[in-house]
C-alpha cells in the first residue's frame, strides 16, 4: 500500500519561478527564507514540488547564487525542503500521513469507519465552502471555475479518469479559497488518501450513470456558490454532496455484500 507521500512524489509537480519576488532586506539569505517559508506555509508550495533551476530562481529572486544556496541549505535543516545533487531542491513532505498503512487497511475491512472518515470530512468541507465563499479571490474564483468547465468537458467526453482527478482538484480548490493555512495543510493530507482510492474506489460510483451525473450537479452547484460568495447555499450544498456520497457509498457495499454472498451460495 503507498503512502501519501510516495503517491505525491510519483506525480511531482514543478513551481514556476515566476511567483518569486525580489528580495530587498539586508540579510538576502534570510528574505529568501522568509519568502520560502511564507510560501509553504500558505500552500503555495507543496509537499513534493521541485523548485525552479538554481540560475532560475536566483534571477527571479534577485540574489546570488552563493546566497540562494545559503537560504535553500537552512530550509533543507529546518526539514522543509529536501536538496537532490544535480537535480534541485524539493518541498519536503510536511503534513506526514493522517494514518498508518496498517489503520487504513482496518477502515478498509470495517465499512462502517468509513462512514466516520466521510462524517470528519463532511465538518470540515463545509467549513472550507463557508470561507471560501467569503474570502476567494478574483484569482481562486477563476481557477474554481477553470476546473468546473473541464468537469463539464470530461463529462460529456465520458473520461472517467479525468473526471476522478477534477472532483480531487475542485475541492481542494476550495480549500485553498478558504485561505485557512492549517485546513489547507490537513484537507491536502486527507485528500491524499482519496484519490489514491485508499478508503474506497470513487471510481465504482463513477461508473454509475445517475451517480456520475448527480456527483457533477452538485459539483458545479458548490463551484458556483462559491464563486457567487452565497455562503448558506455553499454550506448546504457541501453538507448535500458528502451525504449523497456517504449514502451511495453504503449502497455501494451493501450490493458488494450481496453478490460475494450469492458467488457463495451458488457455488
Amino acid at each position: 500500500m503507498k503512502s501519501p507521500s510516495f503517491i505525491a512524489n510519483e506525480t511531482q509537480a514543478k513551481c514556476r519561478a515566476e511567483i518569486f519576488e525580489s528580495v530587498q532586506q539586508h540579510s538576502l539569505s534570510d528574505a529568501v527564507v522568509e519568502q520560502l517559508e511564507n510560501y509553504i506555509l500558505d500552500g503555495i508550495l507543496s509537499s513534493g514540488m521541485q523548485l525552479p533551476a538554481e540560475r532560475a530562481l536566483a534571477e527571479q529572486l534577485g540574489v546570488s547564487r552563493p546566497k540562494l544556496r545559503e537560504a535553500l541549505r537552512i530550509l533543507e535543516e529546518r526539514g522543509l525542503l529536501v536538496i537532490h545533487p544535480g537535480s534541485g531542491a524539493v518541498v519536503a513532505p510536511l503534513s506526514g500521513d493522517v494514518m498508518t498503512p496498517a489503520l487504513i487497511a482496518l477502515y478498509c475491512r470495517h465499512p462502517r469507519a468509513i462512514q466516520d472518515h466521510l462524517e470528519y470530512r463532511k465538518s470540515q468541507e463545509v467549513f472550507a465552502a463557508q470561507l471560501a465563499s467569503e474570502r476567494a479571490t478574483q484569482e481562486d474564483k477563476q481557477g474554481i471555475q477553470t476546473i468546473l468547465d473541464e468537469m463539464i468537458r470530461a463529462d460529456e467526453n465520458g473520461d472517467l479518469s479525468q473526471a476522478l482527478e477534477l472532483d480531487a482538484q475542485l475541492h481542494m480548490a476550495i480549500v485553498h479559497a478558504s485561505h485557512n493555512r492549517t485546513l489547507i495543510h490537513m484537507m491536502a493530507s486527507l485528500y491524499s488518501l482519496n484519490r489514491s482510492g485508499m478508503f474506497f474506489s470513487r471510481s465504482e460510483m463513477l461508473n454509475q450513470r445517475h451517480c456520475a451525473q448527480t456527483l457533477l450537479e452538485q459539483h458545479l452547484a458548490l463551484g458556483n456558490a462559491v464563486i457567487k460568495g452565497e455562503t448558506e447555499h455553499a454550506m448546504a450544498v457541501a453538507v448535500q454532496h458528502i451525504d449523497y456520497v456517504a449514502n451511495a457509498l453504503a449502497q455501494l457495499l451493501a450490493q458488494q455484500q450481496r453478490e460475494a454472498l450469492a458467488a457463495k451460495r451458488y457455488a
